[in-house]
């Protein structure tokens, strides 16, 4: 494929000498055979009122042109492109010409696709998802810490500012992820955030079709999902369809005037996302919700104009197709219009019809989430998204662990983990659902168990084994925490030791790690690593037993003639496993039975205790 960049299409002479020229065409190519329609947003001084031909050596090779559309903006119009079945992938020669008469000449190329582009598999429940932040995690070239386009420089003295982890650091350390059995990489976003504070995040697009300079290129991030896929690890794009960045381009000439949603003083949404599903909901209220902004540098993004929508479904197709992504990831899913979400999805299915999507629905309740699994609510509305984020099994972990008496109160304990599990009939597909103790917009999980190593390895083995999609954020495998223990996002998304040269301690190497260290990673390497071929894990079914008062889980995972017993001991007493009790399931497999974690072998009907504060994970052979 000859090389793509940003600003792929080559703004050719005019006929009417150098009178004017394009600025910029979006998307910047396109592909062959593909089920998306392409309509072209070009952008040049004075084009209202243009039309778009097919230059003559290219009128009849299956390619044409349909319907212009003029934005608000003179300098703006909207070309709906038709591709024929047989079109050839060539470059093809487009001639604009303006209300004076005025000839601009550009190529536009449109690519052959991928073998089985279409049919490419995704992530899912098979796979252990590993979430990093690229301006933290690692750099790899220190040439592109500061760019002279990016208004913001690199300061790792700064919590909040650039750091200077790159895409190449990623990709430097792809040996890592994989020995850790990560299947998926997830990145926070990595296209251009050109704010003048905290752009590292990336969650501030200034460029829906670039790589942030600061991480490296286009090429370099196909590169890194190619190299990524090579060690059978496929790579999830973080996608943020509800606003952009302050500073994007278009900020400055809207090509419509509702392109955002725009308003003479700052007007912040109001978080209030029960009015979606709120039967007695005003417009007002609903409104003052999805139109309102993120933040005073995230424009809220109107994808209710058709225009705007088939922006966003051809960035989000555009690069599946370009960079050969495995999955995506949907920023604030639901503070945007709920139809145009909902067909923007339906459109990325029709195209990739076995590609994952999961959304970001944050809710503290399972009722509220499984409204945005993609299956019909009680309103009719269907958000058609395969997965959400387990946010409320996200808090019962956290809350459930750090009680760890051996008697708790009643509700208290490793008890609302099972509670919040009990409610899994509300969702269509809990097994596809995305599980996790911490992300980047929270705690990390060290903090919030105060460092206790033995409660990580407790959740990290409840993650390996649980229904849904395990995520692990970058560190947890190392027990991260903030400098001096301190909260707060800027402070809890810590450079990792050993991705800057430099650096006193590196912990991508065993040597680096301490004694405490070496054995979580381990222990979390092994779980994940075994996960890979455990059917009863990956494809099973779930059985799970209430905790009493020993503050003790016991759940099943089978398939078929597979099984797994999990045993999380939350308490400070050992617990003694009671074979008679569980003999419903257990009594229906082999005698033989392996502790995944230790590889002793032993009779179901032994003797067996489980030390307080610890799982245990059994395969019954």
């Amino acid at each position: 494929m000859r090389r793509i960049t940003a600003l792929v299409f080559l703004l050719l002479v005019s006929a009417a000498g150098f009178a004017q020229e394009i600025d910029r065409v979006e998307p910047p190519c396109w592909w062959v055979g593909m089920k998306t329609d392409l309509q072209l947003l070009i952008k040049g001084d004075n084009i209202r009122g243009s039309t778009l031909i097919l230059a003559p050596e290219d009128a009849k090779r299956g390619v044409s042109v349909g319907k212009i559309h003029n934005g608000d903006s003179p300098n703006y119009i909207f070309a709906d492109i038709k591709i024929g079945g047989k079109a050839p992938a060539v470059g093809y020669n487009f001639i604009l010409v303006t209300p004076d008469h005025d000839s601009i000449r550009f190529e536009y190329t449109l690519y052959s696709r991928e073998k089985g582009s279409a049919q490419r598999t995704s992530f899912g429940p098979q796979d252990v998802v590993y979430l990093l932040m690229p301006d933290r995690f690692a750099n790899g070239d220190y040439l592109n810490d500061s760019v002279e386009e990016a208004i913001e420089k690199c300061d790792r003295s700064l919590p909040e500012g650039r750091h200077g982890g790159d895409i190449q650091g990623i990709i430097n350390h792809l040996d890592y992820i994989a020995e850790l059995g990560v299947t998926a990489i997830w990145s926070t976003p990595m296209l251009f955030d050109n704010e003048k504070d905290y752009s590292y995040h990336g969650y501030a697009c200034a460029d829906y079709y670039r790589i942030d300079p600061r991480y490296g290129t286009n090429d370099l991030y196909r590169e890194f999902v190619k190299k990524a896929a090579e060690k059978d690890i496929k790579v999830i794009m973080d996608m943020v369809p509800n606003h952009c960045g302050l500073a994007h381009w278009w900020m400055e000439d809207l090509p419509f005037d509702n392109w955002v949603h725009m308003y003479t003083t700052f007007t912040p949404s109001s978080f209030a996302l029960s009015t979606h599903y709120d039967p007695y909901v005003s417009k007002y209220d609903k409104d003052a919700c999805i139109k309102g902004w993120f933040d005073t540098t995230m424009p809220d993004i109107n994808l209710a104009n058709p225009f705007v929508h088939q922006y966003f479904t051809q960035m989000a197709v555009w690069w599946v197709e370009f960079a050969g992504l495995g999955g995506i990831r949907v920023d604030t899913f639901p503070y945007s219009d709920q139809a145009a979400m909902a067909k923007w999805v339906k459109n990325i299915l029709r195209e990739y019809p076995k590609m994952n999507i999961v959304g970001e629905c944050w809710y503290g309740d399972p009722l509220s989430c499984s409204y945005w699994e993609g299956t019909k609510q009680h309103d009719g509305y269907n958000s058609n998204l395969p997965s959400i984020m387990d946010f409320p099994l996200r808090d019962a972990i956290i809350a459930g662990f750090a009680d760890d008496s051996d008697t708790p109160f009643w509700g208290e304990g490793i008890i609302k983990v099972y509670n919040s599990l009990s409610l899994d009939f509300i969702y269509n597909d809990p097994s596809n659902i995305l599980i996790f103790a911490n992300n980047h917009d929270t705690n990390r999980l060290a903090h919030d168990l105060k460092g206790d190593f033995a409660k990580q390895k407790m959740v990290m083995a409840l993650l390996a084994t649980m229904r849904g999609i395990p995520q692990l954020y970058y560190g947890d495998e190392l027990g991260f925490m903030s400098k001096e223990g301190t909260t707060g996002h800027s402070h809890e998304r810590i450079d990792f030791p050993g991705g800057w040269k430099g650096d006193r301690i590196n912990l991508f190497e065993r040597s680096g790690r301490n004694p405490a260290q070496k054995d979580l990673f381990d222990y979390t390497s092994r779980l994940m690593n075994w996960r890979k071929g455990s059917k009863a894990v990956t494809q099973g079914s779930l059985l799970h037993y209430r905790p009493e008062r020993d503050n003790v889980y016991v759940y099943f995972r089978y398939v078929r003639r597979e099984v797994v017993m999990v045993v999380i001991n939350n308490g400070k007493s050992d617990f003694r496993v009671d074979w008679n009790k569980y003999q419903e399931i257990s009594s229906k497999f082999a005698a033989s039975v392996r502790n995944v974690i230790t590889g002793e072998t032993f009779l179901s009907n032994s003797y067996v205790m489980v030390p307080g504060q610890s799982a245990a994970i059994f395969e019954f052979k």
